[in-house]
């Protein structure tokens, strides 16, 4: 397999969840992600935080806090067109806006050093029977993909999957689709990223996913997050799910992820102070990150789950987790 070609931070986070933070649109954000001390990082949503900001600008005031650049994420709001479809749209001209905006994007990233990309393409996809022809659809997603990877050969392009919203179908609702569309497209340079409450209302397990991202593609990033499986919750890491999020951590070192750890939560939602939830999500997973380190490396567990013994599975790790 590929090795995975990240940037180098350790933590990074949702910008948009510092609004609470500062009152000065993205330098308040940035500032707020600042303050927190214990994140490396932070990704920019394009356009959105680029309107009246350079990308000269905003590396400075990432430098200001103490911010590297992770990676840049695209969001297809711009043209109202685009909640038929950005990639899916029926209309060329609107697809090739898309597209080249798109492109805008990577260059925007390149400026300020960024080699990552991610693609959530939420408005892609259909809300009723005969809507849409889907053929079409999947050879306008993957022609754009193309398009898009070739455009720069050296930045990476992450997908990031998610089953429904807005869209009540997405083009690519699970791991197994998107590494279809990912083999179909033919890059090197195309991948995914896991998000792990959309991994959980896909109705999948997490370690699995990344598993098979890894055997099949590259995995590009890494968004923890929790939920109860219903919706994009945006919980906090390893609230509902600490079990699922250690064993995704065990997965992660046997396949040696290096990458970014980004939280893509949403503490806003339950009225929460934005520095201190990610300082939370900072201290929660490097508890986790320490027991799956102690578990990795356990013979005991190692046996049990070659023979499939749940029960002793779930004793071992109930200990590491909670104590003898």
């Amino acid at each position: 397999m590929t090795a995975t070609r990240l940037n180098r931070p350790r933590y990074a986070a949702r910008l948009n969840a510092f609004k609470r933070a500062g009152s000065k649109g993205i330098s308040g954000m940035i500032a707020g992600a600042g303050r927190v001390g214990t994140l490396d990082a932070a990704d920019l949503n394009y356009p959105d935080h680029f309107e009246g900001q350079t990308p000269a600008a905003l590396s400075r005031m990432l430098g200001d806090a103490g911010l590297a650049l992770n990676g840049l994420a695209m969001r297809y709001y711009t043209n109202p067109a685009f909640a038929v479809g950005a990639f899916t749209n029926p209309d060329p001209a609107v697809r090739r806006e898309a597209i080249d905006l798109t492109k805008r994007g990577i260059d925007a990233g390149l400026e300020m050093g960024g080699r990552l990309m991610t693609l959530w393409m939420g408005q892609d996809g259909f809300d009723y029977a005969f809507q849409g022809d889907y053929g079409r659809m999947w050879d306008d997603t993957l022609a754009a993909l193309a398009e898009v990877a070739d455009h720069a050969a050296e930045v990476d392009i992450a997908i990031e999957y998610k089953p429904n919203e807005p869209r009540a179908y997405a083009l690519m609702p699970d791991v197994g689709t998107t590494l279809l569309a990912v083999r179909e497209t033919r890059r090197d340079n195309v991948g995914v990223t896991l998000d792990f409450a959309h991994v959980l209302y896909a109705d999948e397990m997490p370690a699995h996913t990344a598993h098979l991202i890894d055997r099949h593609s590259r995995l590009m990033g890494v968004h923890l997050n929790d939920g109860y499986g219903k919706r994009d919750d945006g919980l906090m890491a390893g609230t509902v799910h600490p079990v699922q999020t250690v064993e995704l951590f065990v997965e992660l070192d046997r396949i040696g992820y290096d990458g970014v750890i980004y939280f893509d939560t949403f503490p806003d939602h339950s009225g929460l102070d934005p520095v201190e939830e990610a300082r939370t999500n900072v201290r929660l997973v490097e508890r986790l990150r320490a027991v799956a380190a102690g578990l990795s490396g356990d013979a005991a567990l190692a046996e049990a789950i070659a023979r499939q013994d749940a029960a002793q599975s779930q004793r071992i790790v109930a200990a590491a987790l909670y104590g003898a």
